[in-house]
């Protein structure tokens, strides 16, 4: 009886709020403004206004009224007025490559949850590492007046793209891929990664390690073979192997079959990300071989599938979601202070050792 009767005052509040739109000549079927709020509330719309930005000397009953109306016209304040009158913009932009990666889905995750946390809305975007495609993706964001950008530029971008966005002021940090000295930067010491899981494998005891994935000479992965050539030369006493491959499951299942064909000799490998070691793990047990006994597999990234595969993957660890939120804080420190000096901040991950890894047969 409580419930029935709590339903019926609720709905008789609602019809009484319709009845009071009505009378006071607002319209509620059009597009709810602040007037049509302020109508249907009995008040006027500096009141609205004050109710909806949290200030004024207003009575809670008053306040309780405007927002009963807001809810029942499903009012939503435009964001884009309340910055031209305050001079702060709270959506921000982040074009990157490769949203499908899982990687990449944590670090967006990461950045999402700062920035949601500090008032600010979050677009997404994926250029597919398409330039064209790219410059349409921040024109749009520039036409629509976002006020910062997170950005995995892609391969070839011109420096027209870098040119337009210093054109338009716009709070800018790189990620992954550094390809300006002047614009804050958030990515990973590639490299020295690289180096110290093919330093690990050789410490191991293994000396036919190949390193596995990557298709396109981007600067992250000519790092990550840098740090592994490098490591092989000195100190490994065989020539090393780079076997390309794109960055998911299928195509390092595949292209770990076609390493092992055309080099049976390998008993460790380095990959390029977690998704391409998961897929040579699935390749090793399809053959009837077992990964960290026949061969090692070692990833990167430390995605959430890594510490959950069969079996657990040993990583190079840079904490996605960590990673993500570093990001989001570098460029809200760029849009509170754009007159501070260029920032890098280059993460070094670290090595997790599960069950992908042992000394060789």
């Amino acid at each position: 009886m409580k419930r029935g009767f709590l339903l019926d005052f609720k709905r008789m509040k609602s019809q009484n709020l319709a009845r009071n739109c009505m009378m006071n000549g607002c319209d509620v079927r059009a597009k709810p403004t602040l007037g049509s709020v302020a109508k249907a509330a009995g008040v006027s719309i500096p009141t609205v206004s004050q109710v909806m930005r949290g200030t004024g000397r207003i009575s809670q009953e008053t306040r309780s009224r405007v927002f009963r109306a807001a809810k029942e016209l499903h009012y939503v304040p435009d964001s884009r007025a309340a910055s031209m009158r305050s001079g702060e913009n709270r959506e921000v932009g982040f074009v990157m490559n490769q949203l499908l990666n899982p990687f990449n889905a944590e670090v967006v995750s990461g950045a999402v949850d700062l920035l949601e946390d500090e008032g600010y809305i979050v677009s997404i975007l994926d250029t597919r590492d398409d330039a064209a495609r790219q410059s349409n993706h921040l024109e749009t964001f520039i036409r629509h007046g976002r006020g910062g950008l997170m950005w995995v530029p892609a391969l070839d971008t011109p420096d027209e793209t870098f040119q337009m966005l210093a054109a338009q002021g716009m709070p800018t940090v790189t990620f992954l891929r550094r390809l300006r000295d002047d614009l804050d930067h958030v990515g990973i010491c590639d490299a020295q990664a690289t180096a110290h899981a093919t330093e690990y494998l050789l410490d191991l005891g293994h000396h036919h390690i190949a390193y596995l994935g990557g298709a396109d000479m981007t600067v992250v992965r000519q790092d990550r073979i840098a740090g592994y050539q490098n490591v092989m030369q000195e100190k490994g006493g065989v020539p090393p192997v780079i076997w390309a491959s794109d960055d998911n499951k299928r195509a390092g299942l595949d292209a770990m079959l076609a390493l092992l064909d055309a080099h049976p000799e390998t008993t460790a490998v380095v990959c390029n990300g977690d998704m391409v070691a998961i897929g040579a793990c699935l390749a090793l047990l399809r053959g009837g071989l077992e990964p960290g006994r026949d061969v090692s597999i070692i990833g990167f990234d430390d995605i959430q599938d890594a510490a959950v595969a069969t079996p657990p993957l040993t990583t190079m660890s840079v904490s996605p979601q960590k990673l993500g939120k570093t990001l989001a804080r570098v460029l809200l420190d760029r849009i509170q202070d754009p007159g501070m000096p260029v920032t890098i901040s280059e993460v070094l991950p670290d090595l997790i050792v599960r069950d992908t890894t042992a000394p060789p047969r």
